[in-house]
């Protein structure tokens, strides 16, 4: 029986008779309903990997990394890391940021990254396995902007923020949270982690993400985190439950508050997910190729430290290079030459036994055609070339820049049919339907028989946003786009949430770490 299993929170005909008929079956908008179970929950890619390398180029990239590494190398902006670098074999000159690595040093320090981990939820159900031919959806994390059709293009706030979170919670396709879905910037600075990450355990029972930005607030994390599971620090340290994304800042830079992220979480056994951010032409080289090599190289550079740390912690090898409009210089994504850095991402990742963290990618501005086939194209990529962590998974675009509710609806109907499409071919001897195709015999139809009528609300995947009907019915109701139905669906989810259930003793306990934090002023902000 297959690992993956296939979600109801679709929806479904709601007669046989009406797809008997145009008019009934195409003449009104179906009534949909959602079914329960554990679909969508633990998603397996069996299909083979699409290799845009082959194995002399996949080395050729593999060594010029290593190669930037030794004789370029990286500036590293914390002097606690370098000293730890020092430590354990880097070269690391007095009164330089600039450190070198021997490529020995960096095989040896990623060979004992665990090739797959459980993330753990609040909520066991929720777990997540990381790795292999698992494959996690987590939905879009840290936008400034927001966005509705009625509200408008939006800085981010916590009415916003909480809804976003909500979304997430009622779609077993959004494995979880990112980070915070939109930056809500009516909180102060100083707290907003605080109330954000307890809005995160509360409206949530998912694996969620802390932002590093600063020994405090990866430390509250960490206990919020371990209050919200109702554990000791002691089982925290044993289960990974708390991840964390790190970025270079490219080129070839690793500041501060990432490499003190990366010490708080692996000193602690959480994940820490290693994600270079280049863009060829721009923090990168031109070419995708060049760029590939930065991004290994800088990905290498902080997984390897993450060993450093304590060998054996858990770490993803995060790609995330795309191109930019070379007439402007804005980010573009969703172009084919991201499609081939996600899969050649995935085949270095593969190559040293690491779970490889990619993304949904637009760059679209509003719900509109390029949204969808951008985001495709991105879906399309990360599948075939075995992305394990797909974050931004739903509700991206303009590059990143906005969280849209719309856009949200949408990518979860993309993610579905992925799902859908994942799930291997059913070819049992009821699936093969023998009986029923000698009960037609040549000339009938299928309509009628118990063969289908058994199977006719489960049959096919029923998109949340496909308008099936016919066009003069579709033109009576006022030819809803897209757009429209996306809108509509995003509210009615809202308004049936259900907050999951919490331990009181927890909700209490988490209520006084987050007032006594808040009295002690959060974490020094400059403003």
């Amino acid at each position: 029986m297959s690992q993956i299993t296939t979600e109801a929170a679709t929806e479904i005909e709601s007669t046989g008779t009406e797809r008997r008929r145009r008019s009934g079956g195409r003449g009104g908008e179906r009534t949909r309903k959602p079914a329960g179970g554990d679909r969508y929950r633990r998603l397996v890619n069996r299909l083979a990997r699409t290799e845009v390398l082959d194995a002399e180029a996949l080395e050729h990239i593999h060594d010029a990394s290593l190669t930037v590494l030794e004789e370029v190398g990286m500036d590293i902006m914390l002097p606690e890391a370098r000293a730890r670098m020092k430590a354990a074999g880097a070269d690391v000159k007095e009164g330089s940021d600039r450190v070198r690595f021997d490529r020995g040093l960096i095989l040896d320090m990623i060979a004992s990254v665990p090739s797959q981990f459980t993330l753990h939820a609040r909520n066991p159900e929720r777990n997540l396995a990381i790795g292999g031919n698992n494959l996690v959806f987590a939905q879009i994390a840290s936008a400034p902007f927001v966005a509705d059709r009625e509200g408008g293009r939006r800085a981010g706030n916590q009415e916003d923020y909480r809804k976003l979170v909500k979304l997430a919670q009622c779609y077993d396709i959004v494995h979880c949270t990112g980070g915070y879905p939109v930056e809500p910037v009516d909180i102060h600075a100083s707290i907003r982690h605080l109330d954000c990450l307890a809005d995160l355990v509360l409206l949530t029972d998912k694996v969620f993400h802390c932002y590093s930005l600063g020994r405090q607030r990866n430390l509250d994390a960490l206990e919020i985190v371990r209050i919200g599971r109702g554990i000791s620090a002691e089982q925290l340290e044993a289960e990974p439950s708390l991840f964390t994304v790190i970025n270079s800042s490219s080129p070839l830079r690793l500041d501060g508050p990432m490499l003190q992220g990366i010490i708080e979480m692996s000193s602690r056994n959480q994940v820490v997910i290693m994600t270079p951010f280049t863009l060829a032409g721009a923090m990168a080289p031109v070419t995708v190729a060049g760029a590939l090599v930065q991004q290994n190289a800088e990905a290498l550079c902080g997984i390897a430290f993450s060993q450093m740390v304590r060998r054996g912690a858990p770490v993803m090898y995060g790609g995330f290079t795309s191109n930019v409009d070379m007439k402007t210089g804005a980010p573009a994504f969703g172009t084919p030459e991201y499609m081939k850095a996600v899969m050649a991402g995935g085949q270095l990742a593969r190559r040293y036994g690491i779970p490889y963290r990619t993304s949904n990618t637009n760059a679209a501005n509003t719900l509109d055609a390029q949204a969808a086939y951008e985001s495709m194209m991105s879906l399309w990529a990360l599948t075939q070339g075995g992305g394990n962590f797909v974050l931004h998974a739903a509700g991206w675009t303009e590059g990143g820049l906005t969280a849209s509710f719309e856009k949200f609806i949408l990518d979860v109907d993309m993610l579905q049919m992925v799902a859908e499409f994942l799930t291997p071919l059913d070819v049992s001897p009821d699936a093969l339907a023998l009986d029923a195709i000698r009960e037609v015999g040549p000339g009938g139809h299928y309509f009628g028989t118990g063969h289908t009528l058994a199977r006719y609300e489960s049959a096919f995947y029923a998109p949340i946003l496909s308008d099936w009907r016919n066009f003069e019915t579709w033109t009576e109701a006022g030819r809803p786009t897209t757009y429209d139905h996306a809108n509509r669906i995003f509210k009615e989810k809202l308004a049936s949430y259900e907050r999951p259930p919490i331990d009181p003793a927890i909700e209490e306990e988490l209520s006084t770490f987050v007032a006594r934090r808040k009295q002690e002023g959060g974490v020094p902000t400059d403003f």
